[in-house]
């Protein structure tokens, strides 16, 4: 895989990374989790059929390519389908966010009102830290949108 996201790890400092046993158990993710130590999402994309996906994995699941690279992604999406778990203490909400790039992500959504959720609101990704220690991607509604 190639790098185009120019991540240096001399600038990015990933306490969580490497000790996170879910991060650390599959290198071809390194590039992802690096980037979202300093709040960047990103996404594999073929070179040969020119399509992001998602997860990060080591062959384009389109196309069986090996030649992929990592791109920026803007991190604005809207929501296909979410669920809120009222039960739950404390209460979340999982949901499925088309990216503004295509491929579709499984991820909760943060700061929000769960009754105000629509299908096809616009969100953006915000970064938190998850207890295992690794910069995770979620969503929140989009106020700029």
């Amino acid at each position: 895989m190639s790098n185009s996201s120019n991540t240096n790890d001399a600038q990015v400092q990933s306490p969580g990374y490497e000790q996170d046993p879910f991060a650390s158990a599959f290198p071809e993710t390194r590039e992802f989790w690096l980037a979202a130590e300093a709040g960047r999402l990103m996404l594999n994309t073929c070179e040969d059929c020119h399509r992001p996906h998602w997860y990060p994995r080591a062959v384009c699941p389109l196309c069986g390519s090996t030649r992929l690279s990592w791109q920026q992604a803007t991190g604005k999406g809207t929501l296909y389908a979410f669920s809120t778990a009222r039960r739950a203490s404390p209460v979340y909400t999982l949901a499925y966010v088309q990216l503004a790039e295509g491929p579709t992500l499984l991820t909760n959504v943060v700061e929000a009102d769960p009754d105000a959720l629509t299908i096809g609101m616009p969100v953006q990704v915000t970064f938190r830290r998850a207890d295992e220690g690794r910069m995770m991607p979620f969503f929140e509604p989009d106020s700029r949108a």
